[in-house]
């Protein structure tokens, strides 16, 4: 699967907030990363909350996503190059300062790039991938792979029992075989309401002839 970077302007808002965090969701669901996808919000909310705070409201900025190796980085942009995210030692009584606290704790580094006209506040979160082009393999997606290869090696299909009872456990194993192969199609980046209307069109075609 290939992550390509991806950017989206945004003004510092507190409006703006909730749509980058459906924004972050939405593209990690693509990415196949839904694993790190509340940590990434979480991540999104407080760095953007950091500029309305101590930038200002109705700053133009900007919130990058990309990979960095098995990382993804999160990035947000803005022009401020004097306001500067401090990590504070946030206790229980405190109103406010937590914000990098947070990204410190679920990230797995983060920091801060100064440039002339700009500065960019980054973290990076641990995905679990184990290459930058890879996937997140659960117990589905590696059921699924495992047909491919019994589908592959045109193997004769397995037999069920006599009755109805041998008839339900057939059709339960096949709508689980069919919930794993849906699952490897989204962590390999596939567009599974679009393999299920192309698997109707082609099962309806077949009735047809």
């Amino acid at each position: 699967m290939t992550r390509k970077p991806w950017d989206l302007p945004f003004t510092a808002e507190p409006t703006e907030v909730a749509a980058l965090r459906r924004a972050i969701r939405l593209h990690l669901g693509i990415w196949g990363l839904h694993e790190v996808t509340d940590e990434a919000q979480l991540c999104v909310s407080e760095l953007a909350s950091n500029v309305i705070t101590h930038v200002g409201p109705g700053t133009p900025a900007t919130l990058a996503v990309s990979m960095n190796g098995v990382h993804l980085r999160i990035e947000v942009h803005d022009p401020d190059t004097r306001a500067l995210p401090t990590l504070l030692d946030a206790n229980v009584d405190s109103v406010g300062g937590r914000g990098m606290a947070l990204v410190d704790a679920v990230a797995a580094r983060w920091g801060v790039q100064l440039h002339l006209d700009h500065k960019v506040t980054w973290c990076e979160l641990a995905t679990g991938l184990t290459s930058p082009n890879g996937h997140v393999e659960g117990p589905g997606v590696r059921r699924a792979e495992a047909l491919l290869e019994f589908y592959a090696g045109a193997k004769p299909p397995l037999r069920t029992g006599p009755g109805r009872l041998g008839k339900a456990l057939a059709e339960e194993s096949v709508i689980t075989v069919i919930t794993d192969f849906l699952h490897w199609l989204r962590v390999h980046g596939c567009d599974v309401d679009e393999a299920l209307d192309r698997a109707q069109t082609r099962y309806d075609a077949e009735l047809g002839g």
